[in-house]
């Protein structure tokens, strides 16, 4: 039976919830994490603002956006894998976050008002949805006026030589230590063709204009593997 994309996707996170944080690490040489916090000094979210983390997964990244807003903030996560969600619940407790509040909801129909957060963010997720466009609309929509909204995510590598590099790394070796470190080659193998389908960061930034942002600014890491789009909604 064909599945669609999105039914895809939701069983993959659903299997490797428990191993997710793990790999993010193997995968990246933990270079994620560097690039996150570029990224969120570069955002700079202010205390008490109101954030909406989309398909935040373990809440890795809600719980950064968390201890920046202080306990006079409130910062929502969103993603479609319960199992995901379980993950991060368990450290947002540990944390003793009462900030955090994490919903299971689909990124493509936010169940927001518009304009009801001063930051939108989306990390390393938003190549796992059906339709990117429809993501960046609800993006812009749920943001405030003058907010701004960040998408960090896997990227392709401008030179020739490293795009190859890139290529190979991802097509078979990151299956293959998705294998030995979760016991799960599809799953990873999964991950590889979303990544390699991804627009590259100059088309992403036609996209995000086209949803209605404005002053879209790109920043690569690691040679162009990885790329944040920081960009505001008008006032």
């Amino acid at each position: 039976m064909n599945r669609t994309k999105e039914e895809r996707v939701h069983e993959v996170f659903e299997n490797i919830h428990h191993k997710y944080d793990l790999m993010n690490s193997v995968i990246s040489f933990r270079l994620h994490k560097s690039w996150r916090k570029k990224t969120m000094e570069a955002l700079n979210v202010e205390q008490g603002a109101v954030v909406l983390d989309l398909c935040c997964g373990t809440a890795e990244w809600t719980i950064d956006l968390a201890e920046a807003t202080g306990s006079a903030g409130s910062v929502t996560g969103v993603d479609f894998s319960g199992s995901m969600l379980q993950t991060g619940q368990e450290k947002v407790q540990q944390k003793g976050l009462s900030q955090v509040e994490l919903l299971q909801a689909n990124v493509m129909d936010l169940p927001f008002p518009d304009e009801s957060f001063d930051y939108v963010t989306i990390g390393f997720g938003l190549r796992n949805a059906a339709d990117y466009p429809t993501v960046l609309r609800e993006m812009h929509r749920v943001l405030k006026k003058g907010g701004r909204a960040v998408c960090l995510e896997t990227s392709t590598p401008e030179n020739n030589c490293f795009k190859r590099m890139y290529s190979v790394y991802f097509s078979y070796m990151m299956p293959g230590l998705g294998k030995l470190f979760a016991g799960n080659y599809e799953e990873y193998s999964w991950l590889q063709e979303s990544t390699a389908a991804f627009p590259n960061k100059n088309l992403l930034t036609i996209m995000f204009a086209e949803a209605g942002f404005c002053e879209v600014d790109v920043t690569s890491f690691a040679m162009g593997t990885a790329a944040s789009h920081s960009a505001l909604k008008s006032s």
